[in-house]
């Protein structure tokens, strides 16, 4: 059969976005939408830095990596060609071109990476998992789900990573554990699953639960307490801070749909308040300062735990090398060899910047950050303008997609502030990384859902 690929513009519609959508069972949701088995990594049961693909040495678990990425590439290459019509609208097509046009300067930094092996290999695996987004996209633009469903079954990914890191505390502690050396340990689940990026998502997505509804509201309120704990077990600043902004944007928006909400939310801020006083009379404000910067010296706070030295390392290569260092092994294997840091501390394996932002930049220039600004900001705007109140749609897809962009929107939100002093989102092979793009992939998917439809529909407007 001859088949057409159709890109769907301001003035094209179909009427398959409009149809309800139905819940899946466990294996039928996975079967259906195989992109988010990405999220679980795998689980990886060996020390995160075991292993050095830069230097050549790889085990079998990265070809478990490898080829579970590969399989559900593969697919989405499958579904792709054999589409009769591709839609996906103009705004979402046009946030998807920066993510290629970013994968196509990963593929050029191959010519001056002093790995040129690794840079290949991980920008195939970058192009790869973008096809999954794209098939993702123009699957449910057409065919969409229950987009409260993909946020529980995103949820229970977590949870299953949880458990997985607590079975291996009992087990083999060496692998989750971080011993720091003021002699305190940080649960943060090394290679098996990345602990400050799963419990955040955990919490964010009970407490948005909680507060609509979409569930039972003990069963909510129990994962919001078993995520909250197991945010503090990592004892990171950066993740702590990013959560409590979310769930301050979270209450804030709650606060607004209704009287009841907002004099509900008035009456907790100033509890609130209360309570902090009293706490800080009562325990002491230097005590619990402390207890926030983990007896952190203010020189340590003001370097973000050494941080800027290494931003500043890669900072100044930039300005003489406008073109970056190369994708992921860029930066590994010049800052081993080039550069050391005057703090005592043995860094020269070190093998990411510590933020995303300054790993893009390290990867691909100057050129490489500002396509990824601008992509993360447009994704932002977008989620932005299809969660507000004022987007107006016909009831056949009224408030489930605007559910899932709403919640998707603080977990992109949560990753862009916690990926400003990690890099969990940097390159493949890692379940941050895919968590990202699914998180991008429900909002760009929800958002070509309620564009189609809108569009369907006559009467249906989107402000």
């Amino acid at each position: 059969m001859k088949q057409s690929a159709q890109w769907a513009d301001d003035d094209r519609c179909v009427a398959d976005g409009a149809r309800q959508s139905k819940r899946l069972s466990f294996f039928r949701f996975f079967m259906r939408y195989p992109i988010f088995l990405l999220a679980f990594g795998p689980p990886i049961f060996r020390p995160l830095k075991g292993i050095d693909v830069t230097q050549g040495v790889v085990d079998f678990w990265s070809f478990i990596e490898v080829g579970l990425l590969g399989a559900i590439a593969l697919r989405a290459v499958g579904r792709l060609s054999t589409a009769k019509s591709i839609i996906i609208p103009k705004q979402i097509r046009s946030i998807l071109k920066y993510a290629f046009f970013l994968g196509l300067l990963y593929l050029a930094s191959i010519a001056y990476s002093p790995s040129r092996f690794t840079t290949a290999a991980y920008s195939i695996l970058y192009f790869l998992t973008m096809i999954c987004v794209v098939e993702f996209v123009a699957d449910v633009s057409r065919n969409p789900p229950d987009w409260v469903q993909c946020l529980f079954q995103l949820r229970l990914i977590a949870i299953l990573l949880l458990i997985t890191v607590l079975l291996t505390l009992l087990f083999n502690p060496v692998l989750v554990l971080l011993f720091a050396e003021s002699g305190t340990m940080r649960l943060l689940g090394g290679a098996v699953a990345p602990m400050a990026l799963i419990c955040p998502s955990i919490t964010i997505i009970s407490a948005y639960s909680f507060l609509h509804s979409l569930e039972s509201r003990v069963r909510a309120f129990l994962f919001f307490m078993v995520g909250l704990a197991g945010t503090l077990a990592t004892q990171g600043r950066a993740g702590e801070i990013a959560l409590f902004l979310c769930l301050v944007l979270l209450a804030i928006g709650w606060a607004g749909t209704s009287k009841r909400s907002t004099y509900m939310f008035i009456s907790g801020f100033m509890a609130s308040i209360l309570l902090a006083s009293v706490v800080i009379g009562a325990i002491g404000a230097g005590r619990i300062w402390n207890v926030f910067n983990r007896g952190q010296d203010a020189a340590g706070i003001a370097s973000a735990s050494g941080r800027t030295e290494v931003w500043a390392f890669v900072i100044h290569y930039c300005m003489a090398h406008p073109q970056g260092m190369g994708y992921v092994a860029g930066f590994r294997i010049l800052f081993r060899e080039y550069y050391s840091l005057d703090t005592g501390h043995q860094l020269s394996n070190l093998g990411t910047a510590h933020s995303v932002f300054v790993d893009t930049l390290a990867a691909a220039g100057w050129l490489g950050l500002v396509l990824y600004l601008i992509m993360m900001a447009k994704i932002l705007m977008i989620a932005w303008r299809f969660a507000k109140k004022e987007t107006r749609l016909n009831s056949v897809v009224d408030s489930v997609p605007r559910h899932g962009i709403r919640c998707a929107f603080l977990l992109l939100v949560f990753c862009c502030i916690y990926g400003m002093y990690d890099t969990e989102f940097s390159f493949p092979l890692r379940a941050g990384f895919y968590i990202l793009y699914i998180i991008i992939a429900m909002i760009l998917g929800s958002a070509a859902q309620m564009l189609i439809a809108s569009r369907v529909q006559p009467n249906a407007r989107v402000k």
